[in-house]
């Protein structure tokens, strides 16, 4: 039967003696083995906490002490299994997980099943009532127990794992069930990110394979988006890298009453990958006397020293849309699939696109330039211009329509040393919903405003004209703006969303 940390074998466990925790002989020479076990257990455990880093410089060290000294220490490599199993009974999850990091033999051991079932019944104990236990619950524990020599090691510990994932998957699922009735979007992102322990990481490849992880240095959430910044004074040089891998990262168990460390074992989830050598003339949106940036679909700002050509800093732009799912379901070499849509059924799909709603914001820094929501846009079927379906959202010929943004526009920048605003960009969030209020079109993205090249196709307006155009798989965005230097602000005088028939047709099972 078990009693506390120890393991006082029944005849009919004796069996399992060589894998659980010693029983110390019998008489006094035993009590003290048994005491010397015990400390050793204790002692042992406090060093393994401290993670496979220590672990692995205290075995460096004693196989130095034993080079360089006649006395020899006992090392750690050669301490018998029993002593270390005794060791991994007095340690947590996370703890285990690190050592099977530090070597084969750890990792072989740090599995066991006996450790790993009570920590599995502890976590996920039994309900009781009236303080007995359920007598079918009590009897599915001992048939767990008794069956702990037939599952493969590491069952337990897979085990264990899964239900955890789980739990905190059946909690973010509750959390993110209110949504906001403008953008449709979750309303408790914010709650979620804590409750998860979300980050994001970068990893940068060079040409050799060799990765380079960075942990986020900024965060800052928005209206629609999240938008993460790294930047760092010892980036490796440019010229040897290859790509980007953008990743999710959420620690594998969550302890709802402690925060989150960075030190436990972690799950990574890829979002993107971007070649870096996209970095052209052609991605270039914008330029300080610093530094030159360049956007890479979807969603990834990268900066760079003008003089140097070295990275400055990296920011990335991720829409609130299934951004918990992309960010915590994938691997970290494949990122999440969406399920399969099912078509929406529009018994008046021959009218057209009809109802729909959008919320758009722009933003840099935590300052909003604008931020709305646009009601009843519709499109009819005949608006179809070169494969895209046209909404109009704001008219260069209803001047009721017209907005201002609010406050001097520009993409503010930073890093350890250096901080800056690049004039004329900015960042846009768009959410599109349709008729039935689901997200149609999504997305976060850095744009630029670009000065016109010709006249306007509408009235004449006082003031320079500049434009904005945005594309990706699902649709364009096309935006005028005039500026105007009495009240030194940007007006937009047209917006018109153009949407792909491809995804019209996916969307609603049609064919336009």
């Amino acid at each position: 039967m078990a009693t506390g940390h120890g393991w006082v074998p029944s005849p009919r466990r004796r069996g399992l003696l060589s894998r659980g925790a010693l029983r110390p002989p019998l008489g006094g020479a035993g009590v003290a083995a048994g005491i010397a076990v015990e400390a050793a257990g204790r002692a042992g455990a406090a060093l393994f906490r401290k993670g496979p880093d220590s672990l692995k410089q205290y075995v460096r060290h004693q196989k130095h002490c034993q080079k360089s000294s006649s006395i020899c220490f006992a090392s750690l490599d050669r301490m018998p299994s029993e002593i270390l199993l005794k060791i991994f009974s007095y340690l947590d999850a996370v703890t285990l997980l690190c050592i099977g990091c530090v070597n084969k033999r750890l990792y072989h051991l740090a599995n066991d099943n006996l450790i790993w079932i009570r920590i599995y019944s502890t976590a996920f104990s039994p309900k009781r009532s009236n303080w007995r236990v359920n007598s079918v619950e009590k009897t599915a524990v001992s048939l767990s127990l008794l069956s702990v020599e037939d599952k493969q090691a590491g069952y337990w510990k897979k085990e264990y794992i899964a239900k955890q994932i789980a739990s905190v998957k059946a909690t973010l699922t509750q959390i993110l069930k209110p949504v906001n009735p403008y953008t449709g979007l979750p309303v408790k992102i914010k709650e979620a990110l804590r409750v998860s322990g979300l980050g994001w990481a970068i990893i940068l490849k060079d040409r050799s394979e060799k990765e380079y992880i960075m942990e986020h240095v900024d965060l800052s959430i928005n209206d629609a988006s999240v938008t993460v910044v790294w930047y760092s004074k010892n980036w490796p040089h440019l010229a040897t890298l290859s790509t980007i891998d953008l990743c999710g990262v959420t620690p594998v168990f969550m302890d709802h009453h402690k925060v989150p460390t960075k030190n436990g074992p972690r799950w990574h989830s890829l979002i993107a990958q971007y070649s870096l050598s996209s970095l052209t003339e052609s991605t270039l949106i914008g330029f300080d006397g610093l530094i030159r940036i360049f956007c890479l679909n979807p969603g990834l700002l990268v900066g760079l020293w003008k003089r140097e050509e070295e990275l400055a800093f990296v920011m990335a732009n991720l829409h609130f849309h299934q951004l918990m799912e992309r960010s915590t379901l994938g691997s970290a070499t494949i990122p999440y699939e969406l399920p399969p849509h099912c078509p929406f059924v529009d018994d008046d799909w021959e009218s057209g696109l009809h109802g729909y709603q959008l919320h758009v914001d722009m933003h840099s820094g935590g300052i909003s330039y604008l931020c709305g929501t646009f009601h009843n846009l519709f499109s009819k079927k005949g608006y179809i211009e070169n494969g895209y379906m046209k909404l109009i959202v704001i008219s260069s010929k209803n001047n009721t329509q017209h907005l201002p943004l609010i406050g001097k526009i520009g993409l503010s920048w930073r890093t350890d040393i250096f901080e800056g605003c690049i004039k004329s960009c900015y960042v846009m969030d768009l959410t599109l919903l349709d008729e039935s209020r689901k997200p149609f079109w999504c997305f976060s993205s850095p744009v630029c405003m670009h000065s016109s090249p010709r006249p306007s196709e509408g009235p004449n307006f006082l003031g320079q004209e500049y434009y904005v155009d945005y594309l990706d798989s699902v649709g364009k965005v096309h935006m005028e703006l005039v500026w105007i230097e009495e009240t030194e602000e940007y007006f937009i005088i047209d917006l018109v969303l153009y949407l792909s028939v491809t995804k019209v047709n996916h969307w609603f099972g049609t064919n336009y």
